[in-house]
């Protein structure tokens, strides 16, 4: 383990994507350096074990937030896949390219010309193989499953409903033609299983026999010859070393690991590297820079009448479910909870979708760590395209040191009057006949919370992430920016950024697919390969 053709940093959405397809040369040799431990945590691949994945410390950085003034100085759990597959292996799985116009706007506004939705869809379709079968939009062909929501319960059907009621649209497909409205989502879940960027892509990529995996090992620094990255330094069963790279090193750690680890190696801020004790290579204060997260509130509303995922988690019944997933990969165990939700205007003034839902047919309640259901129904509602932006910034030298995280959610005063409408168009879409069959007692908010003020306030008390953090390692055109459309560290020779933190602005939904397109993409540029050709697919335009 001394020097390889390739080192990739992360073995996350993008680094396995980046392993799979740059280790179809053969000829190349690739490095996976992955901080966390194998992927073969069973709640990892049971789909309806996502909570247990997420929340267990042992796959996750565990990272917080500091302060928020603007939640009312709380500080926000930020979880981080700390395992192979990174967050994929954790996520709720849900399937979301975002809203075509974001990708245009990447071109039009950013100056990325290359980046419209007609240079990405090809990328998206490539990677995919969808049990929807194969259109204009869609792929069939890929290595990501990708499986539309069939878990059958009544309360998916009074949402679609309900949405439709209230004059908030209804979609077949959510990353096809008509990218508005309410609709059964689609997950990277496949014959009952999570099809996280792993499985799809990491394992393939290492039965070719020139990708290696290294786990449990920490890299504390790049390491580079004058203006050339030549390595990287870990450690690694408590010994240090370094390994060599012939030709490119990749960070692929995400929106919050990579600008870490630029920093922790002189990229960055100088005053910041400085105050830190850290030599400044390259004065670049835009690493860090552009933090964004779709922030998340949950609305919560009791139903009177019970089904059986109100009731898994009791001991008999859990076990009953899985051993019928064990058996079949079939029942409540195969399903990711989320498998309906929506794109939605918070009002006619925007030009498209900027509100999310992801709703689910039961309720949580929180005890500590501990995670119980309830018999309710509950939806995500999501503040898709936030004005405010934060920062990673060191805590100190120590790369162990978990990093200073300041998402300065609703520090522009517009993104608290969209998460407001979103809440009322939330609670608009729950109060329609459709749910009348199943309508109990508001839980969150609570009945008594009407008011406008008292929504804000309450917004403020549980705004939560959606996991979506991205941004700090910025793409652009001009020389400010941290990476160029090529995904190069600008300055610096043989060296990249591929993950979301590339991303300038966060796309309209979750980010594990457009995070896989953009690795898909790199990789074809790193190898020098040409780009998939345009497709100039139409989609709906809601006026």
């Amino acid at each position: 383990m001394s020097e390889f053709d390739y080192i990739i940093v992360g073995a996350g959405s993008a680094g396995c994507v980046l392993a799979e397809k740059l280790g179809q040369d053969t000829s190349k040799s690739i490095l996976v350096i992955e901080a966390g431990p194998l992927d073969n945590h069973l709640m990892i691949h049971v789909p309806a074990g996502v909570y247990s994945a997420w929340r267990n410390p042992k796959l996750n950085w565990n990272y917080d937030t500091e302060p928020e003034s603007a939640l009312l100085q709380r500080q926000v759990f930020m979880p981080r896949g700390k395992v192979v597959g990174g967050s994929s292996s954790i996520n709720s799985m849900v399937y979301m390219r975002g809203h075509p116009c974001d990708y245009d706007r990447w071109s039009s506004e950013q100056g990325l010309q290359d980046w419209s939705y007609s240079d990405c869809l090809p990328y998206f379709k490539a990677g995919e193989k969808s049990d929807r079968g194969a259109d204009q939009w869609r792929g069939d062909c890929g290595r990501l499953g990708v499986t539309r929501g069939s878990y059958d319960n009544p309360l998916y059907d009074a949402f679609l409903q309900a949405g439709e009621e209230a004059g908030q649209g209804t979609s077949d497909d959510l990353n096809g033609f008509d990218p508005e409205g309410v609709s059964r989502f689609d997950a990277t879940r496949w014959h009952g299983r999570r099809c996280s960027a792993a499985v799809a892509f990491l394992r393939p990529a290492m039965k070719r026999g020139n990708v290696s995996l290294v786990v449990n090992a920490h890299v504390m620094n790049v390491e580079f010859d004058g203006r050339r990255a030549t390595g990287v330094r870990l450690k690694h069963r408590g010994q240090l070393r370094s390994v060599k790279a012939g030709n490119d090193v990749i960070l692929s750690g995400g929106a919050i690991n990579s600008p870490q680890l630029l920093m922790l190696s002189g990229i960055g801020s100088a005053r910041h590297l400085r105050e830190m004790g850290i030599s400044p290579r390259e004065d670049r204060p835009a690493v860090g820079a552009n933090l964004q997260d779709h922030a998340s509130v949950i609305l919560q509303n009791a139903c009177t009448r019970k089904f059986p995922v109100h009731r898994v988690d009791q001991p008999h019944r859990k076990f009953a479910a899985g051993a019928r997933w064990v058996f079949s990969r079939g029942g409540v165990a195969a399903s990711n909870i989320w498998e309906a939700g929506g794109l939605i205007r918070s009002s006619d003034e925007v030009a498209y979708p900027n509100i999310q839902y992801h709703f689910g047919p039961v309720g949580f309640a929180y005890q500590g760590n501990k995670i119980s259901l309830t018999q309710a129904y509950s939806m995500h509602i999501d503040l898709l395209r936030p004005r405010s932006r934060g920062t990673v910034k060191l805590a100190s030298k120590n790369p162990f040191a978990k990093p200073l995280l300041n998402f300065n959610y609703y520090a522009h005063p517009r993104d608290l009057e969209d998460m407001l409408q979103g809440v009322q168009k939330g609670r608009t879409l729950f109060a329609q006949s459709a749910f009348d069959a199943f309508r109990g007692v508001s839980i969150d908010p609570p009945p008594s919370v009407t008011e406008t003020d008292q929504l804000k306030h309450w917004i403020r008390s549980v705004t939560e992430t959606d996991f979506h953090p991205c941004g700090t390692c910025r793409m652009g055109v001009d020389s400010d920016s941290v990476v160029d459309p090529e995904f190069r560290v600008r300055g610096f020779d043989s060296l990249r950024v591929v993950d979301a933190s590339v991303m300038p602005r966060i796309v309209s939904g979750n980010l594990n697919a457009p995070t896989q397109m953009l690795a898909a993409r790199a990789a074809d540029y790193i190898s020098q390969s040409p780009q998939l050709g345009r497709i100039d697919a139409e989609f709906a335009f809601h006026q």
